[in-house]
């Protein structure tokens, strides 16, 4: 079991919990990740224990959604997936709660400011809802990576690879 702390970005929001499980290997792809948390087209949550959560700061600022699982079926057949809570301050995503198994949180491996293990795998799941740009074998291959800052712009880049419309 591991003690892992969290908090949100603007600092209002911070929390703790016990992990059973710390290592941040899923990437959830499905359309409700992608939209609300996953600015990478996925989203990363690790295993936390419902019961050992405790919001050490600001839980005023604490706000949940729960999407509609799947909106294709009539609205009397629709049903709600986890509750996922934010700061309402910068909407930070920090944890989901699922009434389904009440005794695990999933925190936001983004949000965890303890040091997490790096994972010797990784799986990519709900690939039939990733966005075409975001699926892991399409763009993986081709990856550019800096510590900080690339040498050029949002816009020199589209130029030079001729995407700029």
């Amino acid at each position: 079991m591991k003690h892992l702390q969290g908090s949100c970005h603007c600092g209002a929001v911070a929390f703790e919990f016990e992990s059973p499980a710390p290592v941040p290997f899923m990437r959830c792809y499905c359309s409700i990740c992608r939209k609300t948390s996953g600015g990478g087209g996925y989203t990363v949550n690790i295993l936390g224990m419902a019961d050992s959560l405790r919001i050490t700061r600001g839980s005023d600022e604490l706000k949940s959604y729960r999407a509609i699982k799947d909106k294709a079926v009539a609205p009397s057949e629709q049903t709600l997936c986890q509750n996922r809570y934010f700061c309402t301050t910068c909407a930070s995503y920090l944890w989901a709660h699922s009434d389904e198994w009440p005794q695990w949180i999933y925190p936001y491996a983004s949000a965890i400011d303890t040091a997490l293990p790096v994972p010797g795998q990784t799986a990519s799941i709900m690939l039939d809802s990733a966005a075409e740009w975001a699926k892991p074998d399409k763009v993986q291959k081709r990856n550019e990576t800096f510590a900080g800052y690339p040498p050029y712009s949002l816009e020199q880049w589209h130029a030079e690879h001729a995407d700029l419309g």
